[in-house]
């Protein structure tokens, strides 16, 4: 038989649930990633559980049966995809305040969220001419792929979009808000948000971009370019097949093979989105860990500055 080129199954997860003492499930996760070969980043907070994490199905079966195991977890969702090469480089598990940081202490989606809206009826809201549709991402993330019709918040972080909201929400008097993220966990806080502020029709799309790009087909899709993940493919595209995109490691922003012969880049020190963002010492530190990196890979080793993180 062939072997498939896909050797990693690459699971995103995240689940709302109160962890009383999300420390103590540190050390049990890494060990049990770190034993059967996964890697990638897991976040815990006392809200519940997020990351991304790839490795053999082997591996990533034990993992999400322990996770599945944990309180509050036993009906995780998860979305899974594939990968070519190993997307990180080692397994991390960090402890947070919250797992994806939106900074309003009030906001509990466990309560309440958005109505959700399932891939394949995706389109037909989204085209009513009383909906407004807001992509809830951060700009470098809008600016390889978005819905067809999507409003851009130009936000840099997550923790952005009530300030956004609260300069801008006389624009939807009398509009339906619909709202999309990667995977759905940006949405769950932000459809929360909204409804405690007293917006009443507030709509998300079930499990994200990602969802809609596995399960709807391309010839009807109102997806336009690729989207965004925070792992070593960078990108994906429908059917989630890896995207064109490769990473700038000094500013963490996705460009395409192309952009490598613009004069502005030099790997790790500089693209032309941020050249003009680090001074000269910041490139001369990124020079220097160029040049570590490629000392370890002489090695044979993996030099931690050079991993795709989340």
């Amino acid at each position: 038989m062939r072997k498939s080129r896909y050797m990693y199954i690459v699971c995103a997860l995240y689940h709302f649930t109160p962890f009383p003492d999300h420390a103590a499930l540190r050390d049990p996760l890494l060990s049990l990633a770190k034993s059967n070969g996964v890697t990638g980043t897991l976040l815990l907070a006392k809200e519940g559980i997020n990351g991304t994490i790839a490795g053999s199905r082997q591996g990533i079966d034990a993992m999400l049966a322990h996770i599945r195991a944990l309180p509050g977890c036993a009906d995780l969702d998860w979305k899974e995809s594939t990968a070519a090469d190993q997307p990180f480089a080692r397994m991390k598990v960090k402890l947070k305040k919250e797992i994806v940081t939106l900074g309003q202490p009030d906001v509990d989606p466990r309560a309440k969220v958005g109505h959700y809206v399932e891939p394949q009826d995706w389109n037909d809201l989204i085209r009513s001419p009383d909906v407004a549709l807001i992509d809830t991402r951060n700009e470098y993330e809008i600016a390889i792929g978005t819905f067809e019709g999507a409003i851009d918040p130009e936000t840099t972080s997550f923790r952005e979009f009530p300030a956004w909201w609260e300069a801008n929400k006389e624009r939807f008097h009398n509009k339906r808000i619909a709202m999309f993220c990667t995977g759905g966990i940006r949405c769950e806080k932000s459809t929360n948000y909204l409804l405690g502020l007293g917006v009443e029709d507030v709509y998300h799309l079930k499990g994200g971009i990602l969802k809609y790009l596995e399960e709807v087909p391309q010839d009807d899709s109102t997806w336009q370019g690729e989207c965004f993940v925070f792992d070593g493919r960078v990108s994906v595209g429908h059917g989630l097949t890896e995207g064109p995109h490769i990473l700038c490691h000094a500013c963490r922003r996705p460009i395409l093979p192309e952009d490598t012969k613009r004069p502005e880049y030099e790997k790790g020190v500089s693209c032309h989105h941020c050249i003009t963002e680090t001074t000269d010492q910041d490139k001369a530190r990124f020079r220097e860990r160029e040049k570590q990196i490629a000392l370890a890979k002489t090695r044979g080793e993996t030099h931690l500055g050079g991993e795709t993180g989340v």
